[in-house]
């Protein structure tokens, strides 16, 4: 059975980093792009950024560029996202996804398999 599961979340002091990991099991991850999405309560889910399958491109959300850095360890079938310079508003679930289709980055329709996600809460 193939899943992703979501580690390294927990409660930082704004300005704070995290380390998020992205474990895929049952299946090699070494092909598919991978993306993170987070969500806010009362808010949709929202793109945060994605890495493709060769690790040789990522693009970012405008709210996170400069501070959050995505990466790929294909050896370990692991994706990370390194979040930095935390803010208040960061404050959300953090979710990866398997890309499943070409389309727009950002559509969360386009990611076809999802984690339980991995709570971050930033503290001012």
């Amino acid at each position: 059975q193939v899943q992703l599961v979501e580690s390294g979340g927990g409660l930082v002091q704004a300005g704070g980093s995290l380390r998020l990991s992205c474990a895929a099991s049952g299946h090699t991850f070494s092909s598919p792009a991978v993306g993170w999405f987070r969500q806010a309560p009362g808010k949709e889910r929202e793109f945060v950024a994605l890495i493709s399958s060769s690790g040789g491109n990522t693009y970012y959300a405008d709210s996170v560029k400069g501070r959050f850095t995505i990466s790929r360890d294909s050896a370990k079938n692991t994706v990370y996202l390194q979040v930095n310079s935390l803010k208040p508003e960061d404050t959300a679930v953090y979710y990866c996804a398997r890309r499943a289709r070409s389309g727009t980055t950002y559509d969360p329709s386009t990611y076809d398999l999802w984690g339980q996600g991995t709570q971050v809460t930033v503290s001012s």
